[in-house]
């Protein structure tokens, strides 16, 4: 066939395993399109990794991607009119404000005699398939993996890149670098010692981790100085790898508990956006609403001494330089840093969401939505609000000789074991032996743990009305 089909790339940077794509390629010629849509907020971190991405791509694709930006309906439209474009092809979102977008350039193609045809290419199982027995959606994850979606059918198979591309390219009004994803901070330029992008990189990594971080998984991932961790969440969001290469790649080894853990580990991805799906103000909205009524307490001086790691608690510190540094943060850690700003500063997880939105290269609605409220308790199938992670015996149990501490709070990296995550507990002589002067090289702590542990029991039992 010699037909001229538009496919429209948003987080589904890869070239195998797209079903969408794939399919278009079989149908005719491809304008391959990626629009920037400025109906959408991305943080700057993610800009900066959607830039290099976006480049990964068009050179998989022989320079023939056509980038460009403002309102996805009437660009698209305005392609399949001018350059006679009958047929348009994308993966789905899920997500409530795409949803609703690809709902109306659907109509409004039809109504110009466009076909459209759009595919699964971002998650393992769909989430308007997964419900219980009564129709209603899972609020809980075990029954929601273990039966929903275990179950359920399997996950779809992979599909090879297309072979013999048949690409056609339009007149250019301007290229990846004029999209302006670069923020104007130059903070993300130490971004570059940590990470690799694109689709050959995600598959690299997916196939290091097999070998050397795999095995041992299930316990050895909480430990944030320990390579048991997959880092492929910034490549899956983006879809330079698809959870279905990752999933059938996984399930080829032995079966063992750091297999199983690690393929559930999939499955929570698949909750958040599920959730999100089901409850599409999972940002916004407490998802058990009685927390509407938590007496939030909001301090722009915690706040910002949280943001710079300088909030006199190491394990906290580090992990916040960490996302600075990096653009990325540690589960374990994540965990900590969201239970100290919510529960010893009883900050609105409102405000985490935001930080974290904006600085993490691994940004993405779903996990970021159900994650805070996770940790603050409020969302499905949450920690109890009453688990308040204390970041000292955290810090002493999994980050056991201080490796990761030390790394990104150098200032305490001649302080012995017993005081690293306690610094205040130190005599004047082993800060002093220790080249630490605290109010002055680091912080004193900004609060104290057990008052505001108490607060924030308190406070959460006035909502129970207890």
């Amino acid at each position: 066939m010699n037909d001229k089909v538009l496919f429209w790339f948003r987080n589904d940077l890869r070239m195998a395993d797209n079903p969408g794509f794939y399919e278009a390629c079989l149908s005719g010629e491809v304008l391959p399109v990626y629009i920037l849509d400025h109906n959408i907020d991305i943080g700057s971190a993610s800009k900066w990794w959607l830039y290099y991405s976006l480049n990964k791509l068009n050179d998989s694709l022989q320079n023939h991607l056509h980038v460009v930006s403002g309102d996805s309906e009437s660009i698209i439209l305005d392609m399949c009119k001018t350059y006679r474009i009958e047929r348009v092809y994308w993966n789905k979102s899920y997500e409530p404000f795409r949803i609703n977008q690809d709902d109306k350039i659907q109509k409004v193609l039809a109504e110009h005699n466009i076909s459209t045809s759009t595919y699964n290419g971002s998650l393992l199982w769909e989430p308007q398939k997964v419900t219980k027995s009564d129709g209603t959606p899972y609020k809980v994850f075990t029954p929601f993996y273990r039966k929903g979606c275990l179950q359920s059918e399997v996950p779809r198979y992979t599909v090879s890149a297309p072979k013999n591309l048949k690409l056609f390219k339009i007149p250019k009004q301007y290229g990846i670098k004029e999209l302006g994803l670069l923020p104007s901070n130059n903070w993300y330029k130490k971004f570059d010692n940590h990470w690799e992008i694109g689709e050959v990189a995600a598959q690299e990594k997916l196939h290091n981790f097999i070998n050397s971080g795999l095995n041992g998984y299930k316990e050895q991932r909480n430990y944030p100085f320990k390579k048991n961790v997959s880092r492929l969440s910034p490549h899956l969001h983006f879809g330079e790898i698809s959870p279905n290469q990752i999933w059938y790649t996984i399930i080829e080894k032995i079966g063992n508990k750091d297999v199983d853990h690690f393929l559930s580990e999939l499955g929570w991805r698949e909750f958040s956006n599920y959730l999100l799906f089901h409850f599409p103000n999972l940002n916004e909205i407490n998802f058990q609403r009685k927390f509407d009524d938590f007496p939030w307490k909001f301090n722009n001086e915690l706040f910002s001494a949280w943001t710079k790691g300088e909030t006199g608690y190491p394990i906290v510190d580090a992990g916040m330089r960490e996302l600075w540094q990096t653009g990325y943060i540690h589960n374990r850690v994540r965990m900590i840093v969201a239970s100290f700003l919510v529960k010893n500063l009883l900050i609105h997880w409102h405000y985490g969401r935001d930080w974290f939105w904006d600085c993490l290269v691994d940004a993405d609605l779903a996990n970021n939505s159900a994650s805070w409220q996770w940790v603050a308790g409020s969302g499905a199938d949450a920690a109890p609000y009453f688990r308040i992670f204390n970041p000292v015996i955290q810090g002493e149990k999994f980050d056991i000789n201080g490796e990761y501490t030390r790394r990104f709070v150098p200032e305490l990296s001649l302080l012995p074991n017993n005081y690293l995550f306690k610094p205040w507990e130190a005599s004047k002589e082993i800060l002093n032996r220790s080249s630490v002067e605290l109010g002055k090289t680091y912080p004193f702590p900004i609060v104290d743990l057990r008052e505001t542990r108490e607060i924030a029991l308190n406070s959460y039992n006035v909502i129970r009305g207890v």
